[in-house]
């Protein structure tokens, strides 16, 4: 039997691993449209490569798949974070697991992980295939499959797994849609916000953390750490909001206000309740001396600036009018998202084939028999922390295992 994979990235890799091992009499190739595989890989976690994460903070699977989540949740019986885990420190890679849950390569290196899959493809003898773009599929009335490439090549398989990752457009997965398949509209996933207040993006290099970030309206909020760019908002706090609101933000064209909670958790009477203790304690110091709450400095500055507070006003000064503006400043801050950024280039896409067209068991095409799916090019995603890299890992083993099986 002979298998294609379509992809030469993480879950192609595994998915090929997989059903080699699985069924070592086969024959699995891997296409790899660009110049070299395992490219994003390459890249992800600032080059250190986030591969999972102990899932210890996610007490449902939606925190971290806003798409995909009761897919995920039943895939990971096939093959878990545990597992992953176990499978790269087996094949020879330690990893460590940070305080954010987040897991790494010991070596703190993405190569670490690159290296393992492409030396456990090579001596399972696995094709690999690179500069070749599928253009086309077709199923023969035998069920095999003849595969189209730029070049004008065509190939046969009797199996064929599609791991392309993302696409930017729809037009991308055209060619799935013609096979029948339901694509819901990519867009993207993962992005900085953009604020137009410049007052607000000369504190640029400012890191406030815990906050809690959230689209006024709806029950999409976040926490962590926010990073002020000289371009709006950044970081944790921001990244898994607009993973949670992708969808909403496209319709909207990237413009929406936007409620950042300075304070974290903090309910606003126990801000209330600090600040009055603060101003008892300390009735002389001057506002600007002594910012509360563990608040960066130069934002505590931009939040009194932005009230029109005296920065020289003694604390003990300030009635309970004035308290009351800052506490819902601090708890409730307003912005304005005037459009998206880009996450370097560890973008990721909201959307693609439709998990109502494909076998939640197998991850098998339910129009095309003995086509499978796995990675990004299914309608699953997740927010940042090795989550991504954790559904490439699963819906690659589950689909290798399903296509490797006669």
């Amino acid at each position: 039997m002979e298998i294609a994979i379509i992809g030469g990235g993480a879950a192609g890799f595994m998915a090929a691993i997989t059903a080699q091992k699985t069924d070592p009499a086969s024959k699995v190739t891997i296409f790899e449209r660009a110049q070299k595989v395992l490219a994003k890989v390459e890249i992800t976690g600032g080059g250190r490569c986030n591969l999972t994460n102990s899932f210890a903070a996610i007490t449902d699977m939606k925190q971290a798949y806003p798409r995909g989540d009761k897919l995920m949740k039943r895939l990971m019986k096939t093959f878990s974070y545990e597992d992953t885990y176990k499978w790269f420190e087996k094949h020879g890679v330690p990893l460590v697991t940070q305080e954010d849950e987040c897991v790494f390569p010991k070596a703190q290196d993405a190569h670490a992980v690159i290296d393992c899959l492409v030396r456990q493809a090579r001596e399972l003898e696995i094709t690999v295939c690179c500069k070749h773009r599928l253009t086309d599929i077709c199923q023969k009335e035998n069920g095999s499959f003849e595969l189209m490439f730029e070049n004008a090549s065509h190939r046969s398989f009797h199996r064929v797994i599609v791991t392309t990752g993302g696409s930017p457009h729809a037009r991308g997965l055209d060619y799935l849609a013609r096979l029948g398949h339901k694509i819901e509209q990519p867009v993207p996933s993962l992005f900085t916000f953009n604020i137009t207040d410049r007052s607000f993006c000369n504190l640029m290099g400012t890191v406030a953390d815990p906050v809690v970030t959230a689209i006024p309206g709806t029950k999409m909020r976040a926490e962590g750490a926010l990073l002020v760019t000289h371009w709006g908002m950044s970081g944790p706090a921001v990244l898994k909001l607009s993973s949670y609101a992708a969808r909403w933000l496209a319709e909207h064209d990237y413009k929406s206000p936007l409620a950042v909670s300075w304070t974290g958790r903090r309910t606003r009477q126990e801000v209330v309740e600090e600040l009055l203790q603060l101003q008892t304690i300390n009735p002389r110091k001057q506002l600007g001396t002594l910012h509360p709450l563990g608040l960066p400095s130069r934002l505590w500055l931009y939040i009194l600036n932005k009230l029109g507070l005296n920065t020289a006003k003694p604390w003990g000064e300030i009635g309970r009018k004035t308290l009351n503006r800052l506490v819902e400043t601090l708890v409730n801050d307003q912005y304005t998202i005037e459009g998206k950024g880009s996450f370097r280039e560890e973008f990721v896409t909201c959307g693609g084939v439709s998990l109502q067209s494909v076998n939640v068991k197998t991850l098998e095409s339910k129009v095309c028999p003995g086509l499978f799916f796995a990675g990004e090019v299914l309608d699953i995603d997740a927010i940042t922390g090795g989550f991504n890299l954790q559904a490439a890992w699963t819906t690659g083993v589950v689909a290798g295992l399903s296509a490797a099986i006669r």
